[in-house]
């Protein structure tokens, strides 16, 4: 059974939810005055601070944390999803995706790395106990702490086939296993790591432990580059009789994949709005090239097929908005969104797909060079084919809710 198949198996056996509700949201957000300003204010900030390092993070692959990060923590970046009473920014889901829509315009591994962060972040407000949110929430929120997702093994899939164990021992757990293309491994300072602490239980046997960057047995390896979102870093962990305190599960022992399973929702999420800020931005620099582009004696703008393509590529970006606004507004009214986040993810990194081809097309073999942004764009976007599941697993787990009776009207 592959793991797409796995996965929407878990799903129809679960009886799908009917829109199950989640805690209630934390943070409904910014008075819209203030969200107002502040975006304004992130925004020019992107453009002015960190949209001119383009050239240098490309060129060197590798995002320089001395520049950026002061930059981020000026901006608000590390804290955006968090609540105030830990020093965070408190935006809404419905108020962040525009920002890091904007983020994913400029350079790619830049918005990796916010995009991570962030999402992290956000999965444990919904699933960490106070405790451990108060012991951590205020370092990640002003950028000393970062939390790294610890899900892909490079022996087993993602889900309940997992290799990496935890065994309890008196008040401690010991991990074995490995994890692979773990975002902001070079960075991070702790790593939510899924496991296996009752191999007998199923589902129900599955935990998220808090790893610490410095736990002995504890190995970081860095992966190649990627071939877009460069200076996004990725790595590989061992973990080797690794031993942590008890209190380190997040929320219960046994809830881990069905934290995984909402955390992964918000994210799926998080990556359309990733493709429509990609996908607006290479229309943007399309349109702009049409009009000045003269051959023959006219414009781009003026040939039909031109025309087309920049029809065509407004299509996705429209139809793509009003799919995310859908998606956040039901998440930050406190419903779950299992087929809404996969169908979301699938259609953006198909409306991206199509819409950097097109404009690939529309500046012709300049544009295959790195004289315009468009080139990165079209790196960057494939990265979204993979991020938080590829096709496949969206397909399946969309399906396999509708299947199984899910209500999409609420």
């Amino acid at each position: 059974m592959t793991s797409a198949t796995r996965e929407m198996a878990s799903n129809a056996k679960r009886g799908a939810y009917k829109r199950k509700l989640r805690a209630h949201p934390e943070t409904g957000g910014l008075p819209e005055k203030e969200y107002e300003a502040f975006k304004k204010e992130i925004f020019a900030a992107i453009w002015r601070d960190l949209d001119p390092l383009e050239k240098q993070i490309e060129d060197a692959e590798h995002v320089p944390h001395e520049i950026v990060d002061p930059l981020l923590l000026k901006m608000g970046a590390f804290g955006l999803l968090i609540p105030k009473r830990f020093g965070g920014v408190g935006l809404s889901t419905s108020q962040y995706l525009p920002i890091l829509a904007e983020f994913s315009k400029v350079q790619g591994g830049i918005r990796v790395l916010v995009h991570v962060h962030n999402s992290v972040s956000h999965g444990l407000l919904e699933c960490a106990s106070e405790e451990q949110l108060q012991d951590i929430m205020p370092g990640v929120a002003h950028g000393t702490k970062s939390v790294a997702f610890g899900l892909t093994e490079p022996d087993f899939g993602s889900g309940l086939d997992i290799g990496t164990h935890a065994v309890r021992d008196g008040n401690h757990y010991v991990l074995n296993g490995r994890k692979w293309l773990i975002t902001n491994s070079d960075i991070a300072t702790h790593f939510m790591i899924i496991c296996k602490t009752d191999p007998g239980a199923g589902a129900e046997g599955i935990s998220s432990i808090m790893v610490e960057r410095n736990a002995p047995g504890l190995t970081i390896t860095p992966l190649p580059e990627t071939m877009g979102c460069k200076g996004g870093e990725h790595g590989q962990l061992d973990l080797v009789n690794v031993r942590v305190p008890a209190t380190n599960v997040i929320g219960r022992e046994g809830q881990g994949l069905f934290q995984m399973e909402e955390l992964l929702e918000i994210s799926r999420v998080f990556i359309a709005a990733t493709s429509l800020g990609t996908a607006e931005r290479a229309f943007e620099l399309s349109v702009d090239f049409a009009k000045t582009r003269v051959t023959f004696g006219k414009p781009l703008a003026a040939r039909q097929a031109i025309q087309r393509y920049l029809a065509e590529m407004a299509t996705d970006i429209y139809a793509l908005r009003g799919m995310i606004a859908d998606a956040t507004q039901k998440w930050d009214r406190g419903l779950r969104i299992p087929a809404e986040a996969s169908m979301c993810k699938l259609f953006g990194l198909e409306a991206v797909g199509r819409v950097t081809d097109r404009a690939l097309l529309v500046h012709g073999g300049i544009g295959y060079t790195r004289k315009y942004p468009i080139e990165r764009l079209y790196r960057d976007a494939r990265l979204n084919w993979l991020e938080e599941g590829p096709p496949t697993i969206q397909m399946a787990v969309a399906a396999g809710e509708f299947l199984a009776g899910y209500d999409w009207n609420a």
